[in-house]
């Protein structure tokens, strides 16, 4: 039908699809030591185990479904060759409407179906016999096609034109120069020429029905577990076969088209038959071995195919098929078997060679795109043998294999990916993780440092800026055993991603000295990431050894990160057991990390009331309040944004409090700040609170709530004892004033304003805020001449009676801007 022109073009596009990817398939096959599974096991250790599996399987049904291909062939020309052995016979009397002298003998579907399944039975027992079985006879199948084949080439070229059967002219120039031409027709699904048939076909329909016979280029492979030298074994003998078998089909279409017409061609079922000599009827037992010989090696291929995936134990639904390790894989034989009996009770090859063709294809596309991937990524540990490759000729080979599925049938290949996306979705929800090295793992590496070196060192612009918090996950106090953070920090590190974008560095510091407690590091930071991974938080963790936490952070904070990839934000929980627990090193310590941040331009979240932070499923109602008391750069503004983003909070509201001095510059201030808030696309309530910061409280209407006056009395009666303490040491020693190993000048006036001012804004806090969700107000720098006690004691008193509030300190840069 397609004319030798267009079949010329057939078997060049099968023929280079299969020759590229027969390179692909050596170059992978040659780096290194290569286990059972054949092309699964090249294709899953160069793109990971979902890839692999997925098209793994596709190519098992390929192949089981290609054994049933092979059998009915094999059936169809027993039933030719011996039309008396038929029980449902079935003849054409017309070709095209026009009658013929002699009927046209075609298989009945009914009895491709009762010989297909004991065919494939008998075959299923030479399985089931094992390798050295399937050895043995091997030769058995071969040396008749062999005999075969030189039969149809002897008969050829004695044919003349007076041959006593009608059609064969001889090699025949004319005859050539006549079967040039394509002439598509449509057919019975016999085969036979119809006007009013129920096939149509083209050269699109044609690509699917020949490409079966490009698809053994795998049969080594397959049988990889058996060869003994794979890296020698599967190049030479793929390429050698790709080569023979595409030159034998060139030289057989060329010299078939000059020898009979093209009536002879389309209706002589066993035309080469017809012209062998000197034996014809070996040329019917020749086509029988060769097609039987083909589904024994989809039989024994499929079944280790299966065998090798599961194996790999990366779907424990598939644990029923494993075999031991030299073992035959008998449970995946028999299930091969009934899936090739299946196709073959269907009994159409018309409607079975499309889908064979789809999942070779698609098998032949991940070899290529595998090799494709390594050979373009180029990393140390690619280095196979086979040196005629390059990244290109797979990339085309991949292309083409995609073409021709398209080319074949839009709706089958779009039926092939679907269920191999299917089979890849289910692995990745199902499947257990295996890290194989594969590609893709060797891409998001080099993608990473394209991507580190792309960022520089510039600073981020605001409209790129990504929060990367650092979690401190020391906790100011204990935690069960086996817990190595607190579960609401890693919460809370969810609640600073917009849709769980971004990453988090969990970090804990480990006392003592680095030699001796190194493999104490290496345990706890793999506790720490399984632990991260159970919480659902996209992060890293990262353990220190130092001989303090102050220290320890020190270094964390100097070193942490690459480039612009480096933590921005410093996360901790407020250490509210100081005083109850009377650990008196706390308040130098939490100073310092304060400081510390300040020092590196990293911008501090204190969180206070972790252990009520709401998780994912416990919904939150009424305000988020911000007190913007100092411009951080928007990020008091923008957790905010990001709180609303979680469940937890989407129901929520943002009020913004502002400080004004004086009640004329309340409605300016409140204007502008809306106006920014609107330019900032950020919804908000804005409230202007009156308050002038040097007005010490009273006993009149300014005094504050009882339980924050309480509070201040204390705070203010401890930090004498402490001064009085600290100057009677000083008067002992002969020293100057000292507190955390420095010297301190205290002015106790501005001690005194300091407690007022928190004061202050505590009681206006609990006065508009008591009720809110979560509270954030802006975190004061710790005064430089005030002893590390006396922050703590303003801490204190600025939080006391407000149970959940963020404590937020910015750095010299903007996170947020007006432009879009």
């Amino acid at each position: 039908m397609a004319g030798i022109g267009q079949t010329l073009l057939l078997v060049s596009l099968c023929g280079t699809c299969t020759f590229l990817t027969s390179i692909s398939l050596s170059a992978i096959a040659t780096n290194g030591a290569m286990k059972g599974g054949g092309p699964y096991y090249l294709i899953g250790r160069a793109l990971g185990p979902e890839v692999g599996v997925s098209i793994g399987l596709c190519f098992f049904l390929g192949n089981a479904v290609a054994g049933a291909l092979y059998v009915l062939g094999a059936v169809e020309t027993f039933l030719k060759a011996v039309p008396a052995a038929g029980i449902f016979r079935e003849a054409a009397t017309h070709v095209n409407g026009t009658a013929v002298t002699q009927p046209i003998e075609s298989p009945s579907s009914h009895d491709l179906q009762i010989y297909g399944i004991v065919v494939t039975i008998l075959l299923c027992f030479i399985v089931f016999g094992g390798v050295k079985m399937i050895n043995r006879v091997a030769p058995a199948f071969l040396i008749p096609v062999l005999f075969s084949v030189i039969c149809i080439f002897l008969g050829i070229f004695v044919a003349r034109k007076d041959h006593p059967t009608e059609g064969i002219t001889g090699l025949n120039s004319q005859t050539f120069r006549d079967n040039w031409s394509s002439d598509y027709q449509k057919t019975n699904n016999a085969g036979i020429p119809q006007t009013d048939g129920s096939v149509t076909w083209d050269f699109n329909s044609l690509v699917g029905l020949f490409f079966p016979a490009v698809t053994g280029i795998m049969a080594g492979s397959n049988r990889s577990s058996s060869l003994k030298d794979t890296q020698r074994s599967i190049p030479v003998g793929t390429l050698a076969a790709t080569l023979a078998t595409t030159c034998l089909y060139f030289i057989s279409l060329v010299l078939f088209g000059s020898v009979a017409s093209r009536e002879k061609l389309l209706t002589d079922r066993l035309l080469t038959a017809t012209v062998a000599w000197p034996f014809p009827s070996l040329i019917k037992i020749g086509i029988i071995l060769s097609t039987m010989g083909a589904a024994l090696q989809s039989l024994t291929g499929a079944p280790r195919l299966l065998a090798a995936i599961a194996n790999d134990d990366i779907l424990p639904i598939l644990n029923y098929f494993k075999a031991a390790d030299g073992g035959e894989p008998h449970v995946a034989t028999l299930f091969t078997a009934f899936l090739c009996i299946g196709c073959v009770i269907i009994g159409n090859l018309d409607l079975i060679t499309p889908t064979v063709t789809m999942f070779f294809l698609l098998c032949y596309t991940g070899v290529n795109l595998s090799c494709f991937l390594l050979d373009l990524l180029d990393a140390p540990s690619w280095r196979p043998r086979w040196k005629f490759h390059h990244w290109s000729m797979s990339l085309v080979g991949a292309l083409l294999c995609i073409v021709i599925m398209f080319l074949i049938s839009w709706s089958f290949t779009v039926v092939s990916l679907a269920l191999a996306s299917l089979i890849y979705k289910y692995v990745s929800i199902k499947g257990k993780a295996g890290d194989w090295g594969d590609g893709f793992k060797s891409a998001y590496f080099q993608l990473a440092l394209r991507s580190l070196r792309s960022l520089g060192a510039s600073q981020v612009h605001p409209k790129n800026w990504y929060p990367i918090p650092l979690i401190f996950c020391r906790p100011w106090g204990k935690l069960p055993e086996n817990v190595p953070c607190h579960p609401k920090l890693a919460d809370f590190a969810n609640c600073m991603k917009k849709k769980g974008r971004g990453m988090s560095i969990f970090v804990s510091i480990l006392d003592g000295d680095y030699h001796e407690r190194a493999e104490d590091a290496k345990t706890a930071c793999k506790q720490l990431s399984t632990y991260i991974d159970y919480k659902n938080c996209e992060g890293v963790a990262e353990i220190v050894v130092a001989p303090n936490m102050s220290e320890g952070f020190r270094g964390i904070i100097q070193t942490m990160g690459l480039g612009n990839l480096k933590p921005n934000i410093v996360v901790m929980r407020y250490p509210e057991i100081w005083r109850r627990e009377n650990l008196t090193e706390i308040p130098a310590t939490f100073v310092g990390i304060i400081n510390d941040c300040i020092v590196a331009n990293k911008a501090v979240v204190i969180v206070k009331g972790l252990d009520e932070w709401p998780n994912e499923y416990q919904r939150q109602y009424g305000t988020i309040d911000l007190y913007w008391i100092v411009r951080d750069g928007g990020l008091m503004l923008l957790l905010s944004q990001l709180l609303l983003t979680k469940a937890s909070f989407e129901n929520c509201k943002i009020q913004v409090f502002c400080i004004a001095e004086d009640d004329g510059d309340a409605e300016g201030l409140k204007a502008d700040v809306k106006k920014f808030l609107y330019d900032l696309r950020m919804q908000a309530e804005v409230f202007v609170i009156t308050m002038k910061w040097d007005a010490q409280v009273d006993g009149g209407g300014g005094s504050p709530q009882d339980e924050s006056s309480e509070a201040f009395t204390s705070a203010q009666q401890r930090i004498d004892d402490y001064l009085t303490q600290m100057k009677v040491r000083a008067q002992k020693e002969g020293t100057p004033l000292m507190a955390d190993g420095k010297s301190v000048v205290v002015n106790e006036k501005q001690v005194e304003k300091f407690l007022y001012t928190t004061l202050k804004l505590n009681s206006i806090i609990l006065r508009y805020s008591r009720m809110a969700a979560v509270v954030l107000v802006s975190l004061p720098p710790p005064p430089l001449s005030h002893p590390a006690y006396f922050y703590m004691e303003y801490m204190d008193l600025l939080l006391e009676n407000v149970p959940r509030i963020l404590i937020v300190r910015g750095y010299r840069r903007d996170v947020v801007t007006l432009f879009t």
